[in-house]
Formats: structure tokens, C-alpha cells, sequence
């Protein structure tokens, strides 16, 4: 993983975008990590939108937590009840 502090950023953004496939830039400010760049490449926008909706957040939280406290239905059932 690369670590650049903000002060030292001094390439346009394109230079740091093109080096993601290898691995993350992790931008920090006094030693600090305060942003990161990396590849979203097998992603699309709406599931980056989503996961950076915390009241989409908070709805997969609670969801998590009723399955792990009552349970639920295997995949492979919900599959057969929906003809997939």
C-alpha cells in the first residue's frame, strides 16, 4: 500500500489514479489518513452510492443483526421459492 502525505501530492490526480491497480494511495495530512484511492474496477456506482448511504447502512446492520439473533433462510431455499 502507498502512503502520500497531502503536502507532497504534487502530481495531477490522473498520475495517483493510474497506480491503483497495483495497490491503494493512502492519502494522509500530518501522518494522518484522511482519504484513499483505489480501484473500483469489477464495481459499479450504484453499490458505491449504497455503500456510502449510512441510512442503507444502517438498514444492513440491523438485517444483520435479525439474522444473527433469529436466523433466517438459506440462499439456496429463497432460490427455490423464487424459481432462480
Amino acid at each position: 500500500m502507498k502512503t502520500l502525505e497531502m503536502t507532497k501530492a504534487n502530481s495531477p490526480l490522473v498520475d495517483y489514479a493510474r497506480d491503483v491497480d497495483k495497490e491503494p494511495v493512502i492519502l494522509t495530512e500530518n501522518g494522518k489518513p484522511v482519504a484513499a484511492l483505489v480501484s473500483i474496477k469489477n464495481t459499479d456506482v450504484e453499490s458505491i452510492r449504497l455503500s456510502m448511504d449510512p441510512e442503507f447502512m444502517k438498514i444492513i446492520s440491523r438485517s444483520r443483526s435479525h439474522l444473527k439473533s433469529k436466523g433466517g433462510v438459506p440462499s439456496e431455499e429463497m432460490r427455490k421459492r423464487l424459481e432462480v
